[in-house]
């Protein structure tokens, strides 16, 4: 009872305390922009580009262009190598490695004044949910966030993790009973024991709220329903709030209504390795509330120009509703101007929200696996090269197939082949194979029995054209997409194909 009194008042405390930025939005983000370039000062990245005499936001964007993590990866070697004051004063707390987008695995430093904003966020974010329906019994019962293994390894004197596995070291002590799994569950680096081992821990426990990325919760659901016979809402009658992030959650919402009987409230969160951006202040509204006193000074661009010769950046004041902006971020982990790859749109001015629209290339992330063009491009040759035979294709595409009609679900390949290998199985899992070397995401969802191996799918010949055709797209400089996030192509091609191809 005193917890979830003081709960209350805590909540209260947050929500007006934040109501200050919330108000005053662009001063906020200038007192931020301000701090970063004082304690950018004397860092090398900081000299090489004349923080000393920059003065207003227009200076910055003149000495600092915008840069993704291939562009920033000579400033990222020397931090990775032990250098210090390279990006950010000293070194990182941690590395939080996730998937690359060109060249393999990337290791985002978080720093000690970047750390706490992580943990902030999500805090505020459960607290403003408590102080908006006035509800705290959620605290007295257990929680579990499915995530990553804790265990850290060590890389030149820095903590190296997951970005989940290192936030879960953050728990505070006065949640720590409420904390499910255990430990020695949650240092469990198998997917799929992990999710059983978490189903016996949890099973007949007082479950009040469940967090994850959708696909993986949903594998949790399953299992505690065909281990009890029961709903998860029959199983945990005080289950009231789910968590999620990282995915669109709406392919997923009629199964977890099934799953559990009935529809909890739920809270959509916005974080990455790079900061924890937005999340959801509202249960009326899906808008996330854009974070602007969290050390992230934001600037946009314009999705379809970010590829033009010269691009604009656009400030928070020049910003519109329902327009794709790439988000530009400049954080207290030293990374300057930076491209995350994301695109979102805003659904709210004042106060600002936003909602998460996808990435400014092309790519699948049905299950929370980020695979990109270059990724399947790279598998599908390495495949060819394997073939003791000769093996050409014409055209090619992948698609998330999310609701297969038995199975786990998969990644659809539709490949028209000029000549086609001789064994299509074999050829198959030689792509998933290179899949799975190229992307730990995809990789872990495999192994983790939440994705089957890829199929294929044969396309007539002639196929890929008669489809560009039959749209009013053929010739010019229209193009087949590598991958779609959708199943929009994949359903339009279903009478170019011939007979399903099985892979096991």
């Amino acid at each position: 009872m005193i917890k979830k009194i003081l709960a209350k008042v805590f909540a209260a405390l947050v929500h007006r305390k934040n109501q200050r930025w919330i108000r005053n939005p662009l001063l906020a983000q200038q007192q931020v922009f301000k701090q970063l370039i004082h304690k950018g000062l004397k860092t090398k990245f900081g000299i090489d580009h004349d923080f000393e005499i920059i003065s207003c936001v227009d200076e910055y964007r003149e000495k600092v262009p915008v840069r993704d993590y291939e562009d920033l990866r000579p400033y990222l070697n020397e931090v990775l190598e032990g250098g210090s004051d390279i990006l950010w004063p000293g070194r990182p707390l941690y590395y939080a490695k996730s998937s690359g987008t060109t060249s393999g695995a990337k290791y985002i430093p978080l720093t000690t004044d970047s750390m706490p904003q992580h943990i902030r966020a999500a805090r505020e974010a459960l607290l403003n949910y408590i102080y908006e329906t006035g509800s705290s019994k959620i605290i007295n019962g257990k929680h579990i966030f499915l995530q990553g293994s804790p265990v850290l390894k060590d890389k030149k004197g820095v903590a190296l993790g997951r970005l989940s596995g290192i936030v879960a070291h953050y728990v505070p002590a006065y949640l720590q009973k409420n904390r499910m799994p255990s430990w020695k569950t949650n240092c469990i680096e198998d997917w799929e024991k992990k999710v059983d081992a978490v189903v016996e821990e949890t099973h007949h426990q007082n479950m009040t709220i469940i967090g994850g990325i959708p696909s993986w919760v949903q594998m949790y659901f399953e299992r505690l329903s065909k281990k009890s016979g029961k709903t998860v809402g029959q199983l945990f009658p005080n289950f009231s709030l789910f968590v999620y992030g990282g995915v669109n959650f709406e392919p997923y919402r009629g199964v977890f209504k099934k799953l559990i009987g009935r529809t909890p409230d739920s809270i959509e969160f916005y974080p990455a390795s790079e900061g924890f951006f937005a999340f959801q202040d509202s249960q009326k509204d899906k808008g996330l509330l854009l974070l602007l006193n969290h050390g992230i000074f934001y600037g946009f661009i314009e999705a379809k120009t970010f590829f033009d010769k010269v691009q604009t950046v656009l400030s928070l004041e020049e910003v519109h509703i329902g327009i794709n902006y790439v988000m530009i971020i400049s954080t207290t982990a030293g990374l300057w101007r930076y491209n995350i790859g994301d695109t979102v749109q805003f659904t709210s001015l004042n106060p600002f929200k936003i909602i998460v629209s996808g990435r400014i290339k092309q790519f699948i992330s049905a299950f929370g696996e980020h695979v990109i063009v270059s990724e399947v491009e790279k598998s599908i040759n390495q495949a060819i090269e394997a073939e003791e035979k000769e093996v050409l294709i014409r055209e090619f595409t992948v698609a998330p197939q999310v609701k297969p009609k038995s199975g786990l679900p998969y990644h659809e390949w539709f490949i028209e082949f000029v000549k086609a290998p001789p064994n299509l199985e074999v050829f198959a899992l030689r792509i998933d194979k290179a899949m799975k070397e190229k992307n730990i995401y995809y990789d872990d969802l495999v192994r983790g029995n939440i994705l089957r191996p890829l199929l294929i799918r044969k396309v007539m010949r002639d196929g890929f054209q008669n489809y560009m055709k039959s749209i009013g797209k053929l010739g010019g400089q229209n193009k087949i997409p590598r991958v779609s996030d959708n199943r929009k192509i994949a359903t339009a091609l279903t009478p170019f194909l011939y007979s399903l191809s099985k892979t096991k």
